[in-house]
């Protein structure tokens, strides 16, 4: 099959200005208008889930997904899949069971994005890292990079998506709350991360017996759109408390200057390769 060269080169061209365009810390710059735009995000809280599992099978109806079978179990970890968003696990800790949720963490500045060199992988001004299919070249370097074992690939499908928790991106743009929200009880809190935050420290100011006087998410690894109140350590619930505060782009900053033309080139060229191929077997098709 010949490829159409304009289209090639064109291709090319655009890849390799989006790439140049990118923030080296892979956040996404916010235009004028958009300068009192907040980050929205989700606080759960741990001393509230009874492990209903409401949230992920709402989560499951709503992106085409099945309907999950398994059930929360002390000692067997569930992890989220290219099947299921989100998950709940059970724990036995000094406070008795507790069950935690487990999804997409939606980082202020996520290294996801970051490594992604087509920006499939995005970070919306609205706070939702989301995935956008026509723009992935299926490197899957966000898979490697995220700190949270999140993205998820359909090695079974013959048209593979990357899978993982988008905060439900199509419902807050028309104002609506996430899903997995409005079908908990109480468990789950929707609002901007500057909201979030305040809610969980009132929490903990006026019950300071049920909460540890922690909230995870706030800082760790740059600070993320999902935050956590829990009754006990965040080591007891399986949390990787080993994960540094500072985010893990910033980290990549002097690496990202510092490696050869051609690797950065080489998946541009790839990707040039796939929008010409693809433009050119649509012609085709559309010719036959």
């Amino acid at each position: 099959m010949t490829i159409d060269r304009r289209k090639f080169f064109k291709s090319v061209a655009i890849t390799g200005m989006t790439i140049i365009g990118v923030n080296a810390t892979g956040a996404n710059k916010k235009s004028s208008g958009d300068d009192d735009t907040e980050f929205h995000g989700i606080l759960y809280d741990s001393s509230i889930c009874i492990g209903c599992q409401a949230c992920e099978k709402a989560c499951a109806e709503a992106h085409g997904l099945p309907e999950p079978t398994a059930k929360p179990e002390v000692g067997v970890i569930r992890k989220t899949s290219e099947n299921q968003r989100c998950v709940i696990n059970a724990y036995e800790t000094s406070q008795g069971e507790v069950y935690v949720r487990n999804q997409c963490m939606h980082c202020n500045e996520p290294a996801c994005a970051s490594a992604c060199l087509t920006q499939a992988m995005y970070k919306t001004k609205e706070g939702p890292v989301i995935w956008r299919e026509d723009k992935c070249m299926g490197c899957r370097y966000c898979m490697i990079s995220c700190p949270f074992d999140v993205p998820k690939f359909e090695y079974g499908s013959t048209n593979p998506k990357i899978q993982k928790c988008d905060m439900c991106y199509d419902r807050i743009i028309k104002g609506e709350k996430p899903v997995c929200v409005e079908t908990c009880g109480d468990a789950l809190f929707f609002g901007t991360r500057r909201e979030l935050v305040a809610e969980a420290r009132r929490r903990i100011a006026e019950i300071p017996e049920l909460y540890i006087d922690q909230i995870y998410g706030e800082h760790v690894a740059g600070g993320t759109g999902y935050l956590y109140l829990a009754p006990v350590d965040h080591k007891e619930l399986g949390f990787d408390t080993r994960l540094q505060n500072s985010s893990y782009p910033a980290l990549t900053k002097g690496f990202l200057y510092s490696v050869p033309s051609v690797f950065v080139l080489v998946p541009t060229l790839l990707l040039g390769i796939h929008e010409a191929t693809k433009s050119r077997k649509s012609k085709e098709e559309n010719h036959d």
